[in-house]
């Protein structure tokens, strides 16, 4: 390796990796060089993350950069899920247990905190949707259960941003992350004094709002012993689908991207927040992107209702800890297989609303897509299938939905769709959404993520001049496959 190399890590709900990218005559290499799972367990009644065990696998992967690779990576950045947090104590001591977004303490928090603010007034101010999970009802929540752990709490940290402190002992709340709390004032950028004041949320737990492509610090010298080198701690995105919308070849303006994964994030680049009546009715988001853009977006379920059907079918647990269902055999389905059998079940016909709170975390998924087929009065599925075929179509009927809204809530009419991601590869769902959406489909590259991570660390190194630059270097460097709704 005789290029500069970059690490990216990559962390996702379910799992994490540590990937290895460089430049080479214009092409850019991809290495995976650490992949870990990322399970969620059961603490004091909810289900939360490990994040100590995050962070030695991080380690981990790190120090593997030298001793399987022969590499020293100048950079690394870290890019997460958004919503979940750490507080920290006065003795820099973590408060409590980091609990998981799909946790249930949100439950009835949209009527508590409309008592203490308008949702209008949120919206305006911070342009992010309405969902349970969101920041501000987490932190709500938790003044409710235990109110002096936000007492006696002094940092508030995102998960990448607590990952990157601990490796390299500055402490900052990334933009990208921070506007997905609910929280984060969507035109100055800072944290909204109105919001926090009206919900009791102490303003002074919150950190400077910081730039992705900011150099955070360098590796303290504990890490650096266990890893073998130093480098810099590079913020890209940390919020994951900022960095997977940077990955995306577009060709145009004119092209709607869909970041598939566990969520589906569906949307296009914007210079400026949308947050107009309309578009709040609509529940569509404003999320921050790379040199301060935005991204005017859909939360979509996503591949989470197949992920969650074949591990019940598998008989695997999603949460430590968690009563499943026994597996329906002891065949083990793999995903081709599963999308073979929906494929064969083409004549089967009904639809769900993937976004349906019911879908979030239910105890068996496949029941509660037959009992909402039944309850609606449509086929009832009853092989595995046809649940299947049901969650395909219902999942590309939603894309389509939400592309009709784009048109009639920007005034612009869009002639592509462009999908990155893991779910890429599902070409059966690309068909489907193709199909569905009437618009080619451009699919890849896969590393989505991880690649819009090094983006970032590559534009500010000056492997590219800026992010046009490195689009282009993507487009040549990775496959990307077309799909057209004829076919």
């Amino acid at each position: 390796m005789g290029e500069r190399t970059y690490a990216a890590v990559d962390l996702g709900a379910s799992s994490g990796r540590v990937l290895l990218g460089r430049v080479e005559d214009g092409v850019i290499k991809l290495e995976e060089v650490h992949r870990f799972d990322n399970l969620q367990h059961r603490a004091c009644g909810h289900d939360c993350w490990d994040v100590e065990g995050l962070f030695d696998e991080i380690v981990t992967g790190l120090a593997k950069c030298k001793s399987d690779f022969g590499a020293e990576p100048v950079s690394v950045g870290i890019d997460t899920w958004g919503v979940d947090f750490v507080l920290l104590d006065g003795a820099d001591c973590m408060l409590g247990d980091s609990v998981a977004y799909r946790d249930a303490r949100t439950q009835g928090m949209y009527a508590v905190s409309d008592a203490m603010v308008d949702p209008e007034t949120v919206y305006r101010a911070t342009g992010i949707q309405r969902q349970p999970f969101n920041t501000l009802y987490q932190l709500i929540a938790l003044s409710r259960e235990h109110p002096e752990q936000l007492e006696a709490a002094r940092t508030f940290l995102m998960i990448p941003d607590y990952l990157n402190w601990r490796l390299c002992g500055v402490k900052a709340n990334e933009y990208t992350n921070a506007t997905t709390t609910g929280m984060l004032n969507a035109r100055t950028l800072q944290w909204d004094p109105e919001i926090l004041a009206s919900c009791g949320i102490p303003s002074g737990i919150f950190q400077p709002v910081t730039i992705p492509g900011a150099v955070l610090g360098r590796l303290t010298p504990e890490v650096s012993e266990r890893v073998g080198y130093e480098c810099e701690v590079v913020l890209p995105a940390t919020h994951d689908t900022g960095s997977a919308f940077l990955a995306v070849p577009v060709r145009d303006k004119n092209s709607v991207i869909i970041s598939s994964g566990t969520w589906s994030l569906l949307g296009v680049e914007h210079e400026g927040p949308v947050t107009s009546d309309a578009s709040r009715l609509q529940n569509f988001t404003n999320e921050g992107g790379f040199q301060k853009r935005f991204r005017f977006l859909k939360n979509i379920m996503g591949l989470w209702m197949m992920q969650s059907v074949r591990r019940e079918l598998n008989g695997v647990d999603y949460v430590a800890g968690k009563t499943s269902h026994k597996a329906q055999s002891d065949h083990q389905y793999s995903f081709p297989e599963l999308i073979g059998l929906a494929r064969e079940a083409s004549d089967f016909e009904a639809y769900v609303n993937v976004d349906d709170d019911r879908f979030l975390a239910p105890d068996s998924m496949i029941d509660e897509v037959v009992a909402t087929c039944r309850e609606t009065g449509q086929p009832v599925p009853s092989t595995v299938g046809e649940i299947m075929r049901t969650v395909y179509c219902s999942l590309s009927r939603r894309y389509a939905e939400a592309v009709d809204d784009l048109r009639a809530l920007t005034g612009r009419d869009y002639d592509a769709i462009n999908i990155v991601g893991g779910g890429c590869q599902d070409m059966y769902l690309n068909e489907l959404t193709s199909k569905a959406c009437g618009l080619p489909v451009f699919a890849g590259p896969v590393e989505g993520t991880g690649l819009g991570n090094l983006v970032v660390q590559f534009i500010h190194s000056g492997e590219f001049a800026d992010v046009t630059e490195a689009r282009a270097a993507i487009a040549k460097s990775f496959d990307v496959k077309r799909v057209d709704p004829s076919e």
